[in-house]
């Protein structure tokens, strides 16, 4: 079966009629096959969007709200499909994909309940007689960019608030998973969102620079979020900016986890194990580094690499915690990473075996500055410890990178803790818990590299609506001259 375009509430092929297969990154198997969208496809699917804006941003609050709480329990009962789609296009495990569907319908419920906060203001006008408000209104047709690692979630996050907000939506799907995005849009229309209010583009992977370019280029297009990688976040910011364009933008990550002198032990094991292995450390506030005090850190390690060397990998269908990576490439790219800070001396203290797409958990103790998993993204379960003589020297080595998404800190002095936090040069922070972590109706985004914006709650809001000033003022007022 071929996963077709949804353009103005029809499933349709490509034009051209091209498709493009995605392999299964385990077996190699077909996974799914997908239309392979062309330049007249994304005018139609814009068209349809601009079409549908007027009637569906004069709907009131309660109807969508109706709409957006019908689609979230129809998310939560499509689990089942959700799951074979993404083991067989991500190669994700079964309870990574549970998770996803599960908090993707809790996306769809806050942004239900954000319909009804979308308010304004009265504000007090030097001119007599004139009555002055701030007003929120939706922004118009927002394209949605999503990516593969965490795909209902970021998928529906990425369309769940601009709908919220009155907006109509394109989302232009994974080219590593069509199918899970695609299935998102299905549950939204049997939900009754009306035709052209969502829109969904499948494309080949040699064809996104163009399509994105097109998507973004159309005057239609008021709005554009991306949740992605740095490098192409760069491209898709300079895109916004030449045609004045606001762009939220989720990217990349290298979130520290900073275990002062005085921490619970056991229960920093117990949030880098979680923070780092999760969906083989392939998300965007994954603990891409753990940064140790060397008082305790003998001991830490100790108990890290112990847990860290028990956990299974393999068949994501398996009883496993670490499935397959991404793709072939992303898993050899942990072995030039192992080989690389070894052979500068780091120390080798858990895993560092490959079997296909299938890395182990491992964990790198003694990483310098000029081994490149120290400041390189791994995206991947291979971990660096990096021991810190102090607090001072924690909060600088936490700060030293071009990223700043998430982290955490882990002390049993609450207001050290608070002050280092503060310190910590990201959008996220969690003290005494993991860098992985996510709720719906909390602000997320980073700083520096990792992007700017918000989504989640009512930071969101701001994001896909104008704010409008109006007046209603004395017709027979006085004027100067």
């Amino acid at each position: 079966m071929t996963i077709n375009l949804l353009i103005n509430g029809t499933d349709r092929a490509a034009a051209s009629g091209r498709t493009y297969d995605r392999l299964d990154p385990f077996t190699g198997k077909l996974a799914s096959r997908a239309a392979a969208a062309g330049l007249d496809d994304v005018t139609a699917a814009i068209e349809a969007a601009a079409a549908a804006f007027p009637a569906w941003s004069k709907t009131g609050p309660g109807a969508r709200r109706a709409l957006l709480l019908k689609a979230a329990d129809i998310l939560d009962s499509k689990v089942g499909e959700f799951t074979q789609l993404m083991m067989e296009e991500t190669g994700a495990t079964a309870p990574w994909a549970g998770f996803n569907v599960k908090l993707a319908a809790n996306v769809l419920r806050e942004a239900a309940s954000m319909t009804t906060q979308i308010s304004g203001e009265i504000i007090p006008a030097d001119k007599p007689g004139t009555l002055a408000m701030g007003v929120r209104q939706a922004a118009g047709v927002c394209l949605a960019i999503a990516p593969w690692n965490a795909p209902v979630i970021l998928a529906t996050r990425a369309v769940a608030m601009p709908i919220a907000c009155g907006n109509t939506v394109i989302l232009k799907a994974s080219e590593q998973c069509p199918g899970t995005h695609r299935l998102i849009a299905t549950a939204l229309t049997e939900a009754g969102l009306p035709a052209g209010v969502i829109n969904v583009i499948t494309n080949a992977p040699e064809d996104a620079a163009d399509i994105v370019a097109s998507l973004i280029a159309h005057p239609a297009v008021r709005r554009v979020n991306f949740t992605g990688s740095t490098k192409v976040g760069k491209i898709i910011a300079k895109l916004c900016g030449e045609h004045l364009k606001p762009a939220l933008l989720e990217l990349g990550g290298k979130a520290p986890l900073v275990i002062l002198d005085d921490a619970d032990i056991d229960g920093a094991v117990n949030a880098a194990i979680f923070g780092s292995f999760m969906h083989q450390g392939q998300i965007c506030m994954s603990t891409e580094r753990i940064i140790v005090d060397q008082a305790i850190a003998n001991e830490f390690v100790a108990k890290l690499a112990a847990r860290a060397s028990k956990l299974p990998a393999g068949d994501p269908r398996g009883h496993v915690v670490l499935g397959s990576l991404i793709s072939l490439e992303a898993a050899k790219k942990m072995d030039d990473l192992i080989a690389d800070a070894t052979a500068k001396g780091a120390t080798l203290v858990a895993g560092g075996k490959r079997t296909g797409t299938v890395v182990e958990a491992t964990l790198l103790d003694h990483v310098t500055p000029d081994m490149r998993v120290y400041s390189e993204e791994s995206f991947g379960p291979v971990k660096p410890i990096i021991r810190v003589a102090n607090e001072e020297e924690a909060i600088r080595v936490a700060n030293d990178t071009e990223y700043g998404l998430s982290s955490a800190v882990f002390s049993r002095d609450v207001q050290r803790a608070m002050a280092v936090a503060a310190r910590i040069e990201s959008g996220i922070c969690h003290i005494n818990g993991p860098t992985l972590n996510d709720e719906a109706q909390m602000p997320f985004g980073g700083v520096k590299s990792s992007g700017y914006g918000r989504f989640g709650g009512k930071a969101a809001i701001a994001e896909f609506t104008d704010l409008r000033w109006i007046t209603i003022e004395d017709s027979s007022q006085h004027y100067p001259f």
